[in-house]
């Protein structure tokens, strides 16, 4: 049983990264790899705020919505006049910046050797403590997510996000101003990964730099192109599929270091088999092979 809520439990902070990230590749057409930084951020956040001093679970996640907000500007401004594939360089950039930054910045992070004994949130009095307590954590922060993007989307912001997406150019050219919306996207993005990174940090109690590389960027993106870019239920539904899947390799009968190597290729195929059969992703709208204004 313990098994099976620690894998419904990364399935939950999965589904949290990948609305994160769908928030602005499937509804704004900007393609990003700096989402495992800001999930570090959020991680590590609540690993130092939490043992350095003591503060509690509603204080840990302001602060983490705080940074990682701060944090998303050093993307967003610089990218104003960037587009497509120069974004995905500046994403990119930033992402082996902060993983250097966790990686050797050893008086706060202690680089390689991580931070142990994370402490047990705290919220209102409530210790949360088993993993199916953790759960229910979880699905709050995943149920605020979801809300968040839906009322986002849904309104004027969203139309000029989706605007965005399919014709940078021409939504400029109706007056919407384009640097801003992308400012609040990018933040709310970076935010939303914050928080999934200070849930992650308190259920494993304990953090170092490889759990936040590029390639953990590279999944989570993976996780919105098999799901479905731009749809509600594309990132759960892209969390269960590429979690479960290691796990299910494991049942067929490989050992955990063959299963770890297989999942890579067989993450590979999938991906492949997605953008040549279903390039939507399995529930979503957005299409990653087609480009800006050919839509």
């Amino acid at each position: 049983m313990e098994y099976v809520l620690h894998i419904l439990m990364l399935i939950v902070i999965y589904s949290v990264l990948a609305y994160s990230l769908d928030f602005i590749v499937g509804h704004g057409g900007l393609v990003s790899l700096a989402q495992a930084g800001f999930f570090g951020i959020g991680a590590y956040a609540a690993a130092l705020l939490s043992l350095k001093f003591g503060l509690s679970l509603p204080t840990v996640f302001l602060a983490s919505i705080c940074l990682t907000a701060l944090m998303s500007l050093f993307v967003s401004v610089p990218s104003f006049y960037l587009q497509d594939d120069y974004f995905v360089v500046v994403t990119f950039c930033f992402q082996m910046i902060v993983f250097s930054i966790f990686n050797n910045w050893l008086e706060v992070t202690r680089g390689a050797l991580g931070i142990p004994g994370i402490p047990l949130p705290v919220l209102f009095g409530w210790e949360i403590s088993s993993k199916s307590e953790f759960i229910v954590l979880g699905l709050l922060i995943l149920a605020f997510s979801a809300l968040c993007i839906w009322g986002l989307t849904r309104g004027a912001f969203g139309r000029i996000l989706h605007g965005l997406r399919e014709d940078e150019v021409y939504t400029e050219s109706l007056g919407w101003n384009v640097r801003a919306v992308k400012i609040i996207a990018f933040a709310v993005s970076a935010v939303l990964a914050g928080l999934a990174g200070s849930l992650y940090g308190f259920y494993v109690a304990y953090i170092d730099p490889t759990y936040f590389t590029v390639m953990e960027s590279i999944l989570i993106l993976s996780i919105v192109i098999v799901g479905g870019a731009g749809s509600f239920a594309g990132p759960v539904i892209g969390a269960s599929v590429l979690v479960l899947m290691p796990e299910a390799l494991r049942f067929i009968g490989f050992t955990p270091s063959l299963a770890g190597n297989m999942r890579e290729l067989v993450y590979g195929l999938l991906l492949v088999l997605i953008l040549l059969f279903r390039p939507q992703g399995i529930a979503g709208k957005y299409d990653f092979t087609q480009s800006k204004g050919a839509r």
